[in-house]
């Protein structure tokens, strides 16, 4: 795959994620010091397949090839990686544009989809023109052993691979973690579901998954991570905060743990399915 422009501070800089701007620091409604703070970068990246626009993301612009090839698959867009034939991004005056060249078979499903909605946003379901059109069928996924000890040591870990969100106190997280807790992968994101297709596209691009290990996000665990997690071949999620009833009700369904409100010392597991392998010597 080979790779456009993407907004950066200088030649062979990595990609600009924040600016600093003045603000004024006050309380009750008084102004206060004059001080510099961070803001993390949203803009708009568009998703073209074989010149078709498909959808426009708020998103931050780092790591976008594998944003473009984690959304193609967590949404049905690609089966396989290979239908992927070339990805590159473009700056645009308005924002950034991700162009994707996809197998034909896979053109004309996508062209097929969008006859039949009106639309899609962030939240997975808006646009959606029927009532069974709003839950996809979800794969079920093998749920690995995970151990309480696991969980404590990737979530200790967490902040470690969040600098943006050490900057500007405003973004997303999802890191892949091997059995034991280490965190191999990270990646950031103004949103939720952003940073986990990131970390989806990224995880692909080494290989997959893997057997054994876990993802671990920094938002709540909605019926879209769930959903995402398990068409990427995640069989467990751990969230930092709660599970919704979706949620739940798909983790069922596909057969992947979940596990919510993750914090030093505690978390509550949701699902744990009964072929689970048992962790149970190391606490979980």
């Amino acid at each position: 795959m080979s790779r456009g422009g993407t907004p950066s501070s200088g030649a062979g800089a990595p990609p600009l994620t924040h600016r600093r701007v003045e603000i004024y620091r006050g309380a009750s409604g008084r102004g206060g010091d004059v001080v510099v703070d961070a803001l993390a970068l949203e803009v708009p990246v568009a998703l073209v397949y074989n010149g078709i626009s498909h959808a426009v993301m708020m998103a931050s612009p780092a790591d976008l090839e594998d944003f473009a090839l984690g959304f193609s698959l967590t949404e049905g867009i690609l089966a396989h990686p290979h239908e992927c034939y070339d990805l590159e991004v473009h700056e645009e005056p308005g924002g950034l544009t991700v162009q994707l060249t996809i197998a034909g078979q896979r053109l004309a499903e996508l062209k097929e989809r969008r006859r039949s909605l009106a639309g899609r946003t962030g939240c997975g379901l808006c646009g959606t023109e029927a009532l069974d059109q709003a839950i996809r069928p979800i794969p079920r996924v093998r749920a690995p052993a995970l151990s309480d000890d696991a969980i404590q040591q990737a979530l200790g870990a967490l902040a470690d691979h969040q600098a943006l969100q050490a900057a500007t106190g405003a973004t997303h997280a999802a890191a892949w973690c091997e059995a034991d807790g280490r965190i191999r992968l990270a990646r950031e994101d103004v949103g939720r579901h952003n940073a986990l297709d990131k970390l989806i596209g990224a995880l692909t691009r080494e290989g997959g998954p893997g057997e054994g290990g876990f993802a671990l996000v920094s938002s709540r665990a909605s019926y879209e991570m769930v959903h995402k997690s398990a068409s990427a071949g995640i069989g467990a999620l751990v969230a930092v905060s709660a599970a919704t009833s979706l949620a739940v009700e798909q983790a069922e369904q596909a057969g992947l743990l979940l596990v919510g409100f993750a914090r030093p010392g505690r978390h509550l597991i949701y699902h744990r399915p009964a072929d689970a392998p048992s962790a149970r010597a190391q606490g979980c």
